[in-house]
């Protein structure tokens, strides 16, 4: 069951991997009030995508069955919205972008078999494009396509000694705009790379420096796009841990929190197997869900989002913001 309460939604839920629906309506008056601004011309939808969790299980890596995330809200520069629909896995099939470094290490070809596993168990209806990025270009191998199976016999192994790109988040900001075809719902990136933008050299590539990572992350927020990041090295950053750290590592992480992902990494080395990345994955995915508000900020800028619950122990991912134009 669910309730409306003004700008809120009142959620309990089972979560059943790749298999629950659940759509939030309103009450009549509150539909009332947002057809009448509509009409007036101040007001406009927001689509957002949305992974909800418990604290708990994040610390402990334990996945919860049941979560109770209360009343939800949703804030814009600190000013309440109104939430029209909360839709999930059932209503709004996946469209995921894989986006492969192609100079990581030669230890990443042993990940393919998961890579492909991964793939291939996502839920039906889900579109999937792989593509890798090396030098100054990104290589489309598989365009968005429905068929699972054949997204997965895509991959080919990663070549150590080609080129780095000029900066991983360029092939991200490349790639964001094929998203512009698909219908909009449930949008993800995953790029699996060193995160390092060394296009202006090794001591301008902090995140608060790359000038791509922030086109980046603005071109995602608007286009309701999750990154999510997998850490695995290059021969640039294997050996070089405060470069990993500080700006590679950072810069990962800091795309998927402005964007609604995660950035999962195992230390400063490559991890000795990405399956634990892909089963956190796998959930994340499924904790997923499309929230649609209206926005009654009609003036182009940039906005602050903020996603609240009633349960002080329930964790949103999503956007931090987008810019309007």
């Amino acid at each position: 069951m669910s309730k409306f309460f003004a700008s809120k939604f009142s959620i309990s839920f089972l979560l059943i991997l790749f298999g629950f629906s659940i759509v939030f309506g309103q009450n009549p008056e509150e539909k009332d009030k947002k057809d009448e601004k509509k009409k007036d011309g101040k007001a406009r939808v927001v689509t957002i995508p949305i992974s909800i969790f418990s604290k708990e299980e994040i610390k402990t890596r334990q996945n919860e069955e049941y979560l109770q995330a209360g009343d939800i809200t949703v804030k814009e520069n600190g000013e309440d919205q109104v939430i029209l629909s909360i839709r999930s896995i059932s209503q709004t099939p996946m469209a995921l972008a894989i986006l492969i470094q192609d100079n990581l290490s030669s230890s990443f070809n042993l990940e393919l078999t998961r890579l492909a596993q991964f793939i291939r168990r996502l839920p039906t209806g889900s579109r999937v494009m792989v593509a890798y990025l090396r030098g100054g270009t990104t290589q489309v191998r598989q365009k968005f396509t429905e068929d699972l199976e054949k997204a997965a016999n895509s991959l080919r192994i990663v070549n150590g000694s080609v080129s780095a790109p000029n900066s991983p988040y360029e092939g991200v900001n490349e790639v964001l705009d094929k998203f512009e075809a698909l219908p909009l719902g449930r949008r993800a990136i995953l790029l699996i790379s060193d995160g390092l933008d060394a296009s202006e050299g090794l001591e301008n590539s902090s995140p608060t420096q790359s000038i791509e990572l922030d086109r980046a992350v603005l071109k995602a927020q608007r286009k309701s796009v999750a990154v999510y990041c997998f850490y695995s090295t290059t021969n640039l950053t294997e050996n070089n841990r405060s470069i990993i750290s500080l700006n590679a590592q950072s810069s990962l992480n800091k795309l998927a929190e402005e964007t609604g992902g995660r950035a999962f990494f195992q230390g400063t080395f490559s991890p000795v197997s990405l399956d634990p990345f892909f089963k956190d994955l796998d959930v994340a995915l499924t904790r997923q869900f499309v929230l649609s508000y209206v926005s009654t900020h009609m003036k182009k800028g940039y906005y602050r989002v903020q996603v609240l619950s009633t349960n002080p122990e329930i964790r949103f991912d999503h956007p931090k913001g987008y810019v309007y134009r």
